[in-house]
């Protein structure tokens, strides 16, 4: 089963896109991000017409989160522990497959710029529900895979230019240990697994040349509980759509599972 993740940066203007992409690469699971509409404005008749099901949690204009399956799934919107908490921005499903289900849940976690605004705090504690909603999915045992928009440049190696991220959020050091509080709970980050070498980047900003330049980060993340790891046969980053016209500053980034 190969499991996908792509932050779209808006499902209306990046359709096409999206279309070819699956067309192309066949993922099993797509979980997409920054769907940037409302759910009943979401253009689910061409995605299913490619024969997947379709669970969208939107927003209009903000945020946004779908799910897009070949198999027939059971969805929960909205990450636990806020019921304030108005932000589409998580999605979970179970997927069957193998004769048991692979637990696949979608994030576009919290940016938190600037730093030392409210924004910030509001993504500490995003990740602090975060990591309490691992704590008790782990306790279950099951193939679990937890992927999206991490907005969490892990280390040095996962920017070009390191230092230029020093004062930002997706950097700071703080944000960086909740991260590394989640993986020490036992989840695998997919894309490390299977390789250490620098450059792997996800995103290139819109400004300043980042593409042509590749001076990109990595913050699309894939990150597996050992149900899920030990299944683990590849993984990789679709750098090439990003050389689309009128492309998302994301690139989709995917795992593949071997499973009973």
């Amino acid at each position: 089963m190969r499991i996908a993740s792509w932050n779209v940066n808006s499902i209306k203007q990046r359709l096409d896109h999206l279309l070819r992409w699956l067309e192309a690469e066949q993922p099993d699971v797509v979980c997409l991000q920054e769907t940037k509409c409302v759910d009943d404005a979401f253009p689910r008749e061409p995605i299913e017409a490619l024969g997947y099901n379709v669970a969208v949690h939107g927003q209009k204009a903000f945020n946004g989160v779908a799910i897009l399956s070949k198999v027939p799934f059971e969805v929960t919107p909205r990450l636990p522990g806020d019921d304030g908490d108005d932000h589409a921005r998580f999605i979970e499903a179970t997927v069957a497959a193998g004769g048991g289900i692979v637990r696949v849940a979608g994030l576009y976690l919290p940016n938190g710029n600037p730093p030392n605004t409210d924004k910030y705090s509001y993504k500490l504690n995003w990740m602090d529900r975060l990591l309490a909603y691992l704590h008790e999915r782990l306790a279950m045992e099951e193939p679990l895979v937890l992927v999206g928009d991490f907005n969490v440049i892990p280390a040095a190696a996962d920017a070009a230019d390191p230092g230029a991220w020093a004062n930002d959020a997706l950097y700071l050091p703080q944000t960086r240990e909740k991260f590394r509080a989640l993986t020490n709970l036992g989840m695998t980050e997919a894309i490390r697994a299977a390789s250490d070498a620098p450059g792997l980047y996800t995103f290139w900003d819109y400004q300043a040349g980042a593409w042509q330049r590749n001076k990109g980060i990595r913050i699309d993340h894939l990150l597996l509980s050992p149900q899920a790891a030990d299944r683990l046969t590849g993984t990789g980053i679709h750098k090439y759509v990003r050389a689309w016209d009128k492309p998302s500053d994301h690139v989709p980034v995917w795992a593949e599972l071997a499973l009973d």
